[in-house]
């Protein structure tokens, strides 16, 4: 007569509950992190073309400052003024001192006046570490 060996409940299922959790919020995660990053470029503006362009890579906090061919400014979908924007920038760099770095995304038709007047505004928030956007 064979011996029969009866096999336990738990062995011959497996929960999938917790692995669909996890999938879950990865995938919540990567919807959140995706939205996140095309918010600085919603604003529709067109950059100069530069031929000698390179992408860079920054460790500390970058902040987009807009300008729309009309001259307004704004940081994170938020419309400043010329005056207001010096503050704003001298509170984010207090917040992230010597790491912040300001991008300035100007529209070509916008006046060469609005880009000197952030960077102006970046020097006097002590921000030392600005650049200019292009395609």
């Amino acid at each position: 007569m064979p011996v029969q060996i009866k096999k336990g409940i738990s062995a011959s299922t497996l929960s999938l509950t917790p692995l669909i959790d996890v999938v879950f919020l990865l995938l919540i995660f990567f919807l959140v992190a995706t939205r996140f990053e095309e918010e600085e470029r919603s604003l529709a503006v067109n950059l100069p073309k530069a031929s000698a362009a390179q992408p860079t890579m920054f460790e500390g906090k970058e902040i987009f400052v807009t300008i729309n061919a009309e001259g307004d400014y704004f940081i994170e979908g938020k419309q400043f003024s010329a005056a207001s924007l010096e503050t704003e920038l001298k509170n984010l760099y207090e917040n992230n001192p010597g790491k912040q770095r300001v991008t300035i995304r100007a529209d070509q038709d916008s006046r060469t006046a609005n880009a000197v007047a952030v960077i102006n505004a970046c020097n006097k928030a002590n921000i030392r570490d600005y650049n200019i956007a292009t395609e």
